[in-house]
């Protein structure tokens, strides 16, 4: 049987998709955040204030590499963090007008790199392709096993 390179495959998209939208950003002159922001701007975008727990789970950044870089995006003025009302050990972060203006130019980016990722399959295969994607993923995040 042939060796799987699933994982290794999956790493080498996400490293060279990064590049690829980060050069797409520089192209369009769009410097306010970078790809790696863009995901926590992504995560917030959806669900609005959140705690770093929250985001923590629904980007899949760890908490340590998050700490430091939502400290990075509250400098550039795209955060604001505050007490947690509930729980005085975690701060609530949500976005300023400034990140929540730029919510259009990060969907324009995400739409070139889409087109890139996806050329050449139909619907029927990119539908395919995510739900197994999908599974990968509900596998990793499976606590039992």
């Amino acid at each position: 049987m042939k060796e799987k390179q699933g994982g290794f495959l999956i790493s080498k998209i996400k490293a060279i998709g990064g590049r690829r939208f980060d050069r797409i950003l520089q192209e369009k002159k769009i410097d306010a955040f970078n790809g790696a922001q863009g995901k926590i701007l992504y995560v917030l975008w959806q669900g609005g204030r959140m705690t770093v727990t929250e985001i923590s789970e629904k980007s899949g950044l760890a908490k340590t590499t998050l700490t430091a870089m939502l400290a990075r995006m509250r400098g550039q003025g795209l955060i604001v963090m505050e007490e947690n009302p509930h729980d005085k050990r975690s701060a609530v972060v949500s976005l300023t007008q400034k990140a929540a203006d730029l919510k259009e130019e990060y969907q324009a980016v995400s739409k070139e790199i889409e087109s890139i990722y996806y050329r050449g399959f139909s619907d029927a295969e990119t539908e395919q392709f995510e739900g197994y994607l999908r599974r990968i993923l509900r596998n990793l995040e499976d606590k039992d096993e």
